[in-house]
């Protein structure tokens, strides 16, 4: 019988019965005990019997599957809560879906009142065209109103809220017209985002934990910066985080530091590292990721924000403080210029104490071997998001679009990466694409690029014990006796070992092998239903008495 517990609260003892207990400590466990905040033991049903009577709950998982929860390595916490709760334009087919919910999301609202959107994808419409201003100022009824493209790197504005920012038209990436980029895009964004009162701030966060508990995530890297959010946003969040259960939240201040001053703000901002979305480039959608070679459809190769120089005093100064670092780096150009900067600081402080802190490449997208072998030997965590290629890969793609279909082959390399022995971190990216772990394990195993799949079982490492790693931990992110009790409840199908191509491996249903099973995540086959998300033996998602 499986006794409720509260959401939030902690009982000294629960003992889990009857499921699939997914450990490397023990292939067939179908029991586990978890006391305070720790995994205490697993094992088989006939020992959890002599268990039974010291457990203030026992649940009866029913043939449930018990993992580890997700780590969500790359989320934008507030931007995600502020897109399930306000306009999100993702699901806009055309120019005029696009238009039409921006009319129907200003109608009512105060004039004065700031509207904030996100999502649209003008490189999928058919008009493949953005709204221009007059149309969004007629949609918005004169209202001041910020719109993030899906990619978060270029925006658009209607003239109230321009006008609201003094010398915008003076700022690189001004156009009139079009889309803002650059200097432009985050001044525009920090006006917006700055009318945002405390209680919209707390209601956009709690809607975003909810939302990732729902999904069996335990914790988030929320990578937040002067250019993307505020030091109020990531202060605020922390407090929420460790004030109200929920996902676990670590956060990253993405800010460059050249001093000891420096490293000391970012600690006092209760960051891990001054990493996360430091901007070495842009992005694919939006034209500003940093290529070798010229777009395919456009004129330039993307834009660079930081030099070799920076880079490496970057992470030297990093590094000697003990503090991680990390950048955003997508197109082939900004990885090397980061990597050739990381190369620079492992000389001045030593290549042990550059790898030894785990500094982080977020995105990664467009790779050769060459920088692939360099990120491997710099000890540098790829934090990667499959989802992007299940979105823009394939032929006939955005990627292929602006890159060309064989260039556009090469992105997201996630099995060379793999091979090389570069540890790779998952996560979404959120608002960009969804909090959807089981969703990204299959985009990664069904990578539009074959040569670039992996299995399942290493996505899934990715998704759970890769995310922590990222952040210094070795010891959560698996169900073994000592780890955090960091788990979830999910109602899923057969259970198998798979290869990357699909296959069932051979051995995969010989006891002999000792490896735990996961889901089928074949194409068209459904999803695990999360059933209950505990976080540090607290629930704090429960649908498993539904």
């Amino acid at each position: 019988m499986t006794q409720r517990t509260t959401s939030g609260a902690r009982p000294a003892s629960v003992l889990l019965r009857r499921g699939e207990i997914h450990s490397p400590a023990d292939p067939f466990a179908t029991a586990m005990l978890v006391t305070g905040d720790r995994v205490a033991w697993l094992g088989s049903e006939s020992a959890a019997d002599a268990l039974a009577d010291f457990a203030d709950e026992t649940v009866d998982l029913a043939g449930s599957l018990v993992t580890p929860a997700f780590t969500d390595a790359h989320v934008h916490t507030t931007a995600t809560g502020l897109a399930l709760t306000g306009l999100d334009l993702s699901g806009a087919g055309d120019l005029g879906a696009a238009l039409a919910a921006v009319s129907a999301h200003a109608e009512g609202r105060p004039a004065h009142e700031v509207l904030l959107g996100h999502g649209w994808d003008a490189a999928r419409w058919p008009e493949r065209r953005a709204p221009g201003r007059a149309e969004l100022d007629r949609a918005a009824g004169g209202r001041p109103l910020y719109l993030s493209r899906v990619d978060a790197h270029s925006a658009l504005a209607t003239t109230a809220l321009l006008d609201l920012v003094p010398g915008v038209t003076r700022r690189a990436g001004w156009a009139e017209d079009q889309p803002l980029t650059g200097d432009a895009h985050h001044a525009v964004r920090r006006a917006a985002y700055g009318t945002l009162t405390p209680r919209q701030r707390a209601e956009a966060q709690r809607a975003a934990r909810r939302r990732a508990a729902a999904q069996g995530i335990g914790a988030l890297h929320e990578c937040a910066g002067p250019e993307i959010s505020s030091e109020e946003d990531l202060v605020a969040l922390l407090a929420l985080a460790s004030a109200e259960p929920g996902p676990r939240v670590v956060g990253y201040w993405a800010e460059r530091v050249t001093d000891a001053k420096d490293v000391q703000r970012v600690r006092e901002l209760g960051a891990l590292g001054a990493a996360g979305d430091l901007f070495a480039d842009g992005s694919l959608g939006s034209h500003t990721a940093h290529l070798g070679q010229p777009y395919a459809d456009a004129p330039g190769t993307g834009l660079a924000h930081l030099t070799e120089d920076e880079i490496a005093t970057h992470v030297a100064v990093c590094t000697e403080a003990g503090l991680q670092a990390g950048f955003h780096a997508i197109g082939d150009a900004a990885v090397g210029t980061v990597l050739r900067g990381t190369r620079a600081a492992a000389k001045r402080v030593g290549l042990d104490r550059v790898r030894g802190l785990r500094h982080r490449v977020e995105h990664a997208e467009l790779l050769t071997e060459a920088l692939i072998g360099e990120l491997a030997a710099l000890g540098m965590t790829a934090s990667v998001q499959p989802a992007f290629d299940a979105t823009w890969g394939g032929q006939d793609g955005m990627y292929a679009a602006r890159l060309g279909a064989e260039r556009a082959a090469a992105l997201n390399p996630f099995a060379a990466l793999a091979r090389a022995g570069v540890p790779l971190a998952f996560g979404s990216d959120a608002p960009v694409t969804p909090l959807d772990p089981w969703g990204a394990l299959r985009a990664a195993a069904h990578h539009r690029t074959p040569a670039h799949r992996i299995s399942v079982r290493a996505a899934f490492t990715a998704h759970t014990r890769g995310g922590w790693r990222a952040v210094g931990r070795d010891d959560a992110g698996v169900l073994v006796p000592g780890a955090p009790a960091d788990y979830a409840v999910w109602h899923t199908g057969e259970l198998l070992v798979q290869a990357p191509d699909d296959r069932v491996a051979r051995w995969s249903t010989d006891p002999r092998s000792g490896t735990p099973g996961l889901p089928d995540l074949s194409p068209g086959t459904p999803l695990p239903e999360c059933q209950r998300t505990v976080v540090g033996g607290q629930i704090v998602y429960d649908r498993l008495n539904e």
